[in-house]
């Protein structure tokens, strides 16, 4: 594997040690920091692991995860659809190479939908519809493609509050009014393609597995109540949301498990369908810091760096843990310290990680943050006017800046 030092060929789970750290040093040597990192070979990998655990299902790739180029080409390759969130990721997903794009329209706004609809006279675009008037937006851009019907399965799950989806009212139609409105889409003259439904991001506990299953469930009797009327249905889709474990102590997801689980739970005469994002890229990237200022205090060893919440939101954003790495080539004569690591924006939640075991950083050591390639580059800010990173993508034995580093000109080129 691509920097990276492991004993089997496709391991679950990429931990940050498995990561070469002279490799990661060269990089930000070379290219300078904050910078991402992304093994594409390991996107792959991943991308096959859950093939060979979903062997007939539609996978659809949940673009929001990591949308850069070089990621969205490897997993189009690989024959995977697009669930895209946005006009913009519909476009990026059309120009990868996508053969199958999914644009799943949550309170869309009209310059979203106009554009999904000028996208399709050229490719191959479905819609997925979670309000009624959705519907008459479409009808008045005489939409003539498929669609899926969203559904609010009122099961949600995930490993935030803000990411349970699946019982939040903002998302999908009352799974107890869906048929009506799939039947009533039908006699509109819409293609109902499919049903969609989503429980939650970061899928991993055994309660969420059980809310999973019951989405499915609930998903199977609701497409045996459609065709009864006589539609019939191509897909259910129920989602993704499959997590991965931020900590080292905790276990990856069984993904055959869970293949297992949702198979058995599966009863719809239709395809089943998936839709992971973060499960593909986040152990595939990493985010390489400096370290800018080493402050002891009473409490705790502040370790400023240049990375902060304009870089990798999560942790500020859902309190979310991600393992940090020291990457200096030598420890002998640093004695561990418990450390507070914190970036440069002047507010108390701009902290990557409170009270990490850290061989005692000097100002100019590189530090990795693991499991940074999901949600990470995609909800970058420049916040503080603070350009946003670069990135560099590794690919067999070399690695390419595939996107460039912002810089302070660049803040202010959309201004008039």
């Amino acid at each position: 594997m691509t920097g990276a030092a492991v004993t089997t060929a496709n391991p679950p789970v990429r931990r940050l040690a498995d990561w070469s750290a002279d490799r990661l040093r060269e990089f930000a040597d070379e290219h300078g920091t904050p910078l991402y990192v992304v093994d594409i070979e390991r996107v792959r990998e991943n991308a096959a692991r859950l093939r060979e655990s979903f062997p007939d299902a539609a996978i659809d790739y949940a673009v929001k995860a990591n949308a850069r180029t070089p990621v969205l080409a490897a997993i189009a390759e690989v024959g995977f659809g697009a669930e895209c969130a946005s006009a913009g990721e519909v476009v990026r997903a059309c120009e990868a190479g996508f053969a199958d794009v999914r644009y799943t329209a949550v309170n869309p706004p009209a310059r979203d939908l106009d554009r999904v609809v000028e996208c399709a006279d050229e490719h191959e675009i479905t819609i997925t519809v979670g309000a009624l008037d959705t519907l008459d937006a479409l009808a008045e851009r005489d939409w003539s493609g498929e669609i899926y019907v969203r559904v609010n399965p009122g099961v949600g799950a995930g490993h935030h509050e803000k990411v349970r989806t699946g019982a939040d009212p903002k998302f999908g139609i009352p799974i107890d009014r869906a048929a009506a409105a799939v039947r009533d889409a039908d006699e509109r003259g819409f293609a109902v393609e499919g049903l969609h439904a989503h429980a939650g991001s970061g899928i991993l506990e055994t309660e969420d597995l059980a809310a999973h299953r019951a989405l499915v469930e609930r998903m199977s009797d609701l497409a045996d109540e459609i065709a009864a009327a006589n539609i019939d249905l191509d897909t259910v889709s129920v989602g993704g949301g499959f997590g991965v474990p931020y900590r080292d102590t905790e276990a990856p997801l069984d993904v055959d498990t869970l293949a297992r689980a949702t198979r058995e739970a599966f009863s719809a005469d239709a395809r089943l369908g998936i839709e992971p994002g973060r499960y593909l890229v986040a152990d595939a990237g990493v985010l390489l810091a400096e370290v800018t200022t080493v402050k002891p205090t009473p409490e705790t060893t502040v370790v400023g760096v240049d990375a902060g919440m304009t870089t990798l939101a999560r942790p500020a954003l859902y309190d979310a843990f991600h393992e940090i790495r020291s990457l200096v080539a030598t420890v002998e004569g640093r004695e561990t310290v418990a450390a507070t690591v914190a970036g440069p924006v002047c507010e108390s939640g701009d902290v990557l990680g409170r009270d990490r075991e850290l061989p005692a950083p000097e100002r100019g050591d590189f530090l990795a943050v693991g499991n940074a390639g999901a949600y990470g580059y995609e909800m970058a800010s420049t916040y503080n006017s603070r350009p946003r990173p670069a990135i560099v993508a590794l690919d067999g034995d070399g690695g390419e800046l595939c996107v460039r580093r912002e810089t302070i000109a660049d803040l202010g080129r959309l201004e008039r």
